[in-house]
C-alpha cells in the first residue's frame, strides 16, 4: 500500500513524507519490502510472523457454533470417508479458503477450490495455476507437512524454502479420532496474507 493511500484512508494525523520515512525504516528492519521502484509496501514474512504472534487475537468459538458443527457432522461418525470429506467441506465454508485434510493413509480430500479464485493473489493465473500443481504433487504437500511439529502451525511460503511455495500461506492441525484409530491433518491453503 502507498503512503498517500494510507495517510487518505485512515487519517493517521502525518504527512505521506513521514509514512513513507517510517515504512523505509520498516523495510530496513525487514518488515516491508518494496516490490519495485513505484509500488508501496507491502507486508514481509517476519512481519506476518510478528502480527500473528504477537497482535492477532484468536477468536473463540462460541458454543452455538461448536454444537451446530458437531451436529453437522454426528451421523457421519461412523463413516470414516465421509465424515472427513464433510469435516473438510465445513472447514472451506467457514473460513472461505481452500480446506485440506490428508490422512496417515496417503488420503486427501480437498473442498472450496472456488475460493482461491474469489482472493486478489489468485487473479494471477501463474500463482493460482502453481498452487494447483503443490496440491496435486502429494511429494511437495507431504514436505509441507512433514514440517508439522506442534498441533497447529502457520507456514507462510517464505519459510518452505523454495521460490515457488513464497506466495502462499499453509495454517494446519493435527488431528487424531481416536475410536477409528485414524489420524492426519486438516487445514487450509491460501495467500501469505490469508
Amino acid at each position: 500500500v502507498g503512503s498517500e493511500t494510507l495517510e487518505k484512508k485512515h487519517d493517521v494525523g502525518v504527512s505521506p513524507a513521514t509514512i513513507r520515512n517510517e515504512m523505509g525504516k520498516m523495510v530496513n528492519l525487514g518488515y516491508l519490502s518494496k516490490p519495485h521502484t513505484s509500488a508501496g509496501r507491502i507486508p514481509t514474512t517476519k512481519a506476518l510472523k510478528l502480527y500473528i504472534n504477537e497482535l492477532m487475537k484468536e477468536k473463540e468459538v462460541s458454543v452455538a457454533d461448536e454444537v451446530q458443527a458437531k451436529e453437522h457432522v454426528w451421523d457421519l461418525r461412523n463413516n470414516e470417508i465421509k465424515f472427513l470429506q464433510e469435516v473438510t467441506r465445513d472447514l472451506a465454508q467457514k473460513t472461505h479458503s481452500l480446506a485440506v485434510t490428508t490422512t496417515q493413509d496417503g488420503e486427501v480430500y480437498y473442498a472450496g477450490y472456488g475460493h482461491i479464485l474469489e482472493m486478489p493473489e489468485f487473479y494471477d493465473i501463474d500463482i493460482a495455476k502453481n498452487l494447483l500443481a503443490i496440491l496435486d504433487n502429494s511429494s511437495y504437500f507431504n514436505m509441507i507437512l512433514r514440517k508439522l511439529e506442534n498441533d497447529l502451525q502457520i507456514f507462510l511460503g517464505d519459510e518452505l524454502g523454495e521460490e515457488m511455495f513464497r506466495p502462499y500461506s499453509f495454517i494446519f492441525s493435527r488431528f487424531d479420532t481416536k475410536n477409528h484409530h485414524c489420524s492426519g491433518s486438516i487445514g487450509v491453503v491460501g495467500p501469505a496474507r490469508v
